[in-house]
């Protein structure tokens, strides 16, 4: 199985990218992971909210096969504890999907079409943090997941 995650607009933050960085390779050891940036839309300031969700929604459906599963980080998603989303990991990998795209989506969320496309929808906290921290979170649970799945000294429960 392959993981990619996508996201909206570019980490400014130095100490942000570099512990992506550090997380993406530490990942690699266990599974293909890609991060895919999608830049930010230009001109935003000019556009409403659902003009942006919209054109933010055709770039991200552009990146996505018809063989994917798509799962949306979304705080209206549902929760896991790091335990049960290696064993969600798990199950997809038992089910076959060939690639699992997880998405981030802009500063207003999703466009009703990228709601539509996707398979399901995760949510990492009730509270709100910056979309590049988000990155950085998943990211670690992912690589978290993993290493509960292989009985490694990461997790402790």
């Amino acid at each position: 199985m392959n993981i990619k995650l996508i996201a909206i607009g570019k980490t400014d933050n130095k100490h942000l990218n570099s512990l992506i960085e550090e997380y993406t390779k530490r990942l690699s050891f266990y599974i293909k992971f890609d991060l895919e940036i999608i830049p930010d839309i230009k001109n935003a300031k000019n556009l409403s909210e659902a003009q942006q969700k919209e054109k933010e929604g055709a770039l991200i459906l552009s990146k996505i096969a018809p063989t994917d599963l798509l799962i949306l980080l979304d705080d209206k998603g549902k929760s896991f504890s790091s335990m049960k989303f290696a064993e969600e990991l798990q199950k997809r990998m038992n089910a076959g999907v060939k690639t699992l795209v997880y998405v981030i989506g802009g500063p207003y969320g999703f466009s009703e079409e990228v709601y539509k496309a996707s398979q399901g929808k995760v949510s990492l906290s009730q509270m709100t943090f910056s979309h590049q921290m988000i990155r950085l979170f998943f990211i670690e649970q992912l690589y978290r997941g993993f290493t509960i799945l292989r009985n490694e000294p990461y997790h402790h429960e």
